[in-house]
Formats: structure tokens, C-alpha cells, sequence
């Protein structure tokens, strides 16, 4: 099996030879990008499966890259890691909505990030071709997801989220239910960025002015329903 092709963007050149030599290591494809200009346009030339991304970098920053890439049609689902030594929850929370999938706090060792890497990548071999909710379908094998015929440009994370809402409508799940089947535990994330990912998911679901299909139960958590009156 040939395996995913990653573009890490990092401007430390000690930090870049490190990162891609491990990486290479784990039987990747790994390109290079120094800042944000090179990676736009090696992701013009050639889409890569997943990009990991610094924040701090010369000229346009990471967030820019990122806000850049997420606003075309070719690579708005484009997987995204957030690499940055800005720890706070604030700044991962902006990272998030900003489009990144995840978020990697520098210092980090190589085994978090291989499993962060692993855990962008993955994805469930699919048991039905097509699934149906109400306007909405997913086309598992195309990869490809409609709604009142509209194509929607959906981030990988939020791809996994829909497909699970998908084959469980009208049951609720609770944050905790959501990180076990959406994301790897290994991946660490915090329960708040379930909610950063599902109100990424509704508003590109909901942007055609279509009724709300994601239903928030207070203190229990979400589920996939049709539309009542009062929604």
C-alpha cells in the first residue's frame, strides 16, 4: 500500500530536518515547505494527503495558510495538524476554527506525533456504499457528501463525525461517545474540541439555509434528528 504523502511546513530548519527524518522513518512521503508562501504553492502543484502545519512562520502564518487553504474548493477537506508553542486553550480553540483538524503543542516527542499523524489519516473502510438522512447523503466510497445538491466541502474530522451521526440517527451521543468513534484515544483531545468540530460540521451543513439536522441535547450531547418547529 503506498503510503500518505505529508507537507510539513516549519521555518526552524533544525526542527524541519528532525520532524521529516523521522517521519521518513515511518515509511512516509515527506516534503518540505520553509513558510507559508512555498506551502501554498507546493500544495498548488501537488495535493498532499495531509499537511502539518507551524504557526509562527515568516511572511504568512500558519493560521493564514491554513484560513487560505480551507477557502478553496480543492482543498477545503484538505487534512490539517497545527504544529506551535502557543499552549493555551484559547489559542488551540482558534486554531481549530480556524480549519486545522488537530492541534500539536511544541515541545512534542515523536511518538505523539506519529499518533496524531496516524489518527488524521485513518479511515474506516466503509460498510454501506451510501448513506441517507433526510436531504443529506454521504457517498462513502466517492467520499463525497451531499445536501439538497449541494456538494459539501467537509474537513476530514467532520467527515467522521457526520458518517457516525449518519449510521445512528436520531440517537444522542455524549462528547465522551463522539472522541471514541470520531477520533483515536491516542490523539488526546479535550472534550471542548468536539464542540469547536461540530459547529464547524453544522454551519457547512446549514449554509444553504436548509433546517438544522444536528440537535443539541443540554447536558447529554448531540445527535443527528429531523427538524421540530421550534428548531
Amino acid at each position: 500500500m503506498q503510503k500518505a504523502d505529508l507537507l510539513v511546513v516549519e521555518d526552524d530548519p533544525a526542527l524541519a530536518r528532525l520532524i521529516c527524518y523521522n517521519l521518513e522513518k515511518q515509511h512516509y512521503v515527506v516534503r518540505h515547505a520553509p513558510d507559508g508562501e512555498e506551502a501554498l504553492e507546493q500544495v498548488r502543484k501537488r495535493r498532499p494527503d495531509l499537511v502539518l502545519l507551524d504557526w509562527m512562520l515568516p511572511g504568512i502564518s500558519g493560521l493564514e495558510v491554513c484560513r487560505r487553504l480551507r477557502e478553496q474548493a480543492r482543498t477545503a477537506g484538505l487534512p490539517i495538524l497545527m504544529l506551535s508553542a502557543r499552549g493555551e486553550e484559547t489559542d488551540s480553540v482558534r486554531g481549530l476554527d480556524t480549519g486545522a483538524d488537530d492541534y500539536l503543542v511544541k515541545p512534542f516527542g515523536m511518538d505523539a506525533l506519529f499518533a496524531r499523524v496516524k489518527a488524521i489519516l485513518r479511515r474506516a473502510p466503509p460498510a454501506d456504499k451510501t448513506l441517507q438522512f433526510e436531504d443529506l447523503s454521504m457517498d462513502r466510497v466517492a467520499h463525497k457528501v451531499e445536501r439538497a445538491g449541494r456538494v459539501l466541502a467537509l474537513g476530514p474530522t467532520e467527515y467522521r463525525l457526520l458518517e457516525f451521526l449518519l449510521l445512528h440517527p436520531a440517537q444522542v451521543f455524549s462528547r465522551e461517545d463522539l472522541l471514541k468513534h470520531a477520533w483515536e484515544r491516542s490523539s488526546s483531545v479535550e472534550l471542548r474540541t468536539v464542540d469547536v468540530h461540530i459547529r464547524r460540521l453544522r454551519q457547512t451543513l446549514n449554509e444553504g439555509g436548509e433546517p438544522d439536522l444536528i440537535r443539541t441535547v443540554r447536558a447529554r450531547g448531540y445527535a443527528l434528528d429531523k427538524p421540530t418547529e421550534q428548531d
